[in-house]
């Protein structure tokens, strides 16, 4: 089912405009949209920051990213036609002032249009904004209306499950459900939303997508990048809040999922939550057995000696923070009844890669001689996120001229050669969506309380138990030793080797 963008006017105000999220993704996004004409005839952009800037001002601090590129952009048309329709409130976001001005402004546009128009509040900011933002949207009744308005947070939506719901009553105070987009921009890759087309658009896959014809599953998102500037933020959260808790925990439940009835956001939602459900929990006494951490010392990316974390700016010399993260996870239902999901991901690893490979049974009955065959390699579906968004089956063919002899090749499919086009970007995908009012690709609070809840056991002993071995892994490297006795105690392995 296409998603198109609602046609209705709309008033897009961004909190935290002047921030670096903002500057790098939001607004190079909004302005792929308009030039691909996605965006509604009337769009008004409200930027909303403490720093005094008018929005001229605002829109060269854009253009100076778009500008990368390579293009003059403040000459291109297109830029000026998209400036157009930038505004800008200079105040602080907790004061309620700001959003009387806002609302002011908000009714001027709509009495210049003459209608009412949807209204989508982002919060590019850091979360402990969320409440206030939330609360004084509220009191100055701009969200009343629950057709039109909507808001979207960013995470971390907390650090933990209090912090949580804690986030949630704030933005549920005045907001219904179904007004609240929260963003995990790993849904809206191509890949990523192709998972669904993949299983149940083509009957050769969907009968064998189950315990009787996989052996195991495994996710991995691995990045070579350290903390870079982050590393205060990070320092306080960890990979498995940064990353497993959010993407890696998405992405089980796309490839665990029940076909959809049909290809809506509350059914696609719903399935989702019947994955999270049936997910083992992790007791505390079974967290060394079923959960590995790690932490990067120094070492060698890219031919260049990159320090350990411990030595990042921003970061406690004695921190316990963990930049590697690995889960085994079991969803205990009729089609997945003790599959091991495999969940791990890294900084400062030897590639960037993110992937999600799903391992098929051996055949029943070898009719090849054991010498010609490949044990070691697995049949193997591949769906690759990054670097290139790709679809890889791997499977055994005869070798030309040899009597038995089996080898592993592969079938492949790949986005650009096949399209001919770039994927739009992550957030074009989700930003379009959040305007068109489509909430699929979208998480739902029960979602993120469940992920939260399992969770918790992992943390919390975490927490009370001082690793001993950190580093544990060195930068470059395909992460702690520790990761691969996680599977190797079951007789498998990572489906991706670094």
């Amino acid at each position: 089912m296409e998603r198109r963008t609602h046609p209705q006017s709309t008033l897009f105000v961004l909190f935290g405009a002047a921030g670096d999220l903002s500057w790098r993704l939001i607004v190079p996004a909004l302005y792929r949209l308009y030039i691909d004409k996605h965006l509604p005839d009337r769009f008004h952009l409200i930027g909303v920051d403490r720093m005094p800037l008018g929005p001229e001002e605002l829109a060269r601090h854009y253009a100076e990213k778009l500008a990368e590129s390579g293009e003059d952009i403040e000459k291109d048309e297109r830029w000026a036609g998209f400036c157009r329709s930038l505004g800008y409130i200079s105040g602080d976001l907790k004061d309620p002032a700001v959003y009387r001005q806002l609302r002011t402004l908000m009714q001027a546009r709509e009495q210049e249009w003459r209608e009412s128009c949807q209204q989508v509040y982002y919060m590019a900011t850091p979360p402990f904004l969320f409440a206030d933002i939330a609360s004084n949207l509220g009191r100055a009744q701009l969200h009343r209306d629950r057709k039109r308005a909507r808001i979207v947070v960013e995470k971390p939506l907390g650090r933990d499950l209090a912090s949580f719901q804690a986030i949630n009553r704030a933005l549920t105070e005045y907001f219904h459900e179904n007004q609240i987009y929260r963003i995990d921009h790993f849904l809206g890759k191509e890949t990523v939303q192709n998972i669904l087309a993949l299983r149940f658009a083509n009957s050769i896959f969907e009968p064998i997508w189950d315990r009787r014809y996989v052996d195991h599953v495994a996710i991995t998102v691995a990045e070579t990048l350290g903390v870079e500037h982050r590393g205060s933020y990070y320092d306080h959260a960890g990979a498995l809040r940064d990353m497993v808790q959010n993407h890696l925990m998405q992405l089980l439940c796309l490839v665990a999922m029940e076909p959809p009835a049909v290809y809506d956001a509350d059914d696609i939602r719903n399935r989702k939550m019947d994955v999270m459900h049936a997910l083992r929990p992790i007791p505390p006494e079974q967290v060394a057995q079923r959960a590995v951490r790690g932490q990067y010392g120094a070492g060698w990316i890219n031919g260049c000696r990159v320090p350990a974390y411990r030595e990042e700016p921003g970061v406690a010399p004695d921190s316990d923070t963990e930049t590697y993260a690995a889960l085994k996870l079991y969803v205990d239902n009729w089609r997945w009844q003790d599959v091991p999901f495999y969940l791990r991901t890294g900084k400062r690893m030897a590639a960037d890669v993110s992937e999600i490979s799903i391992r098929f049974r051996p055949v029943p009955h070898r009719a090849f001689p054991a010498a010609g065959s490949e044990d070691t390699h697995p049949v193997a579906l591949t769906l690759r996120i990054q670097p290139e968004e790709s679809i890889v089956l791997h499977f055994f063919v005869k070798e030309p001229g040899s009597r038995a002899r089996l080898r592993r090749v592969r079938m492949d499919f790949n986005y650009l050669d096949a399209f001919k086009v770039a994927t739009p970007t992550a957030y074009e995908t989700l930003l379009r969506d959040v305007i068109a009012g489509d909430a699929s690709l979208f998480m739902r609070a029960d979602q993120v309380e469940a992920s939260w809840r399992l969770l918790m056991p992992v943390l919390d002993t975490w927490s009370d138990t001082k690793p001993t071995d950190f580093p544990n892994y060195a930068a470059g490297s395909g992460g702690p030793e520790a990761a691969n006795i996680l599977t190797a105690v079951d007789g498998h392995s990572w489906l991706t080797a670094f």
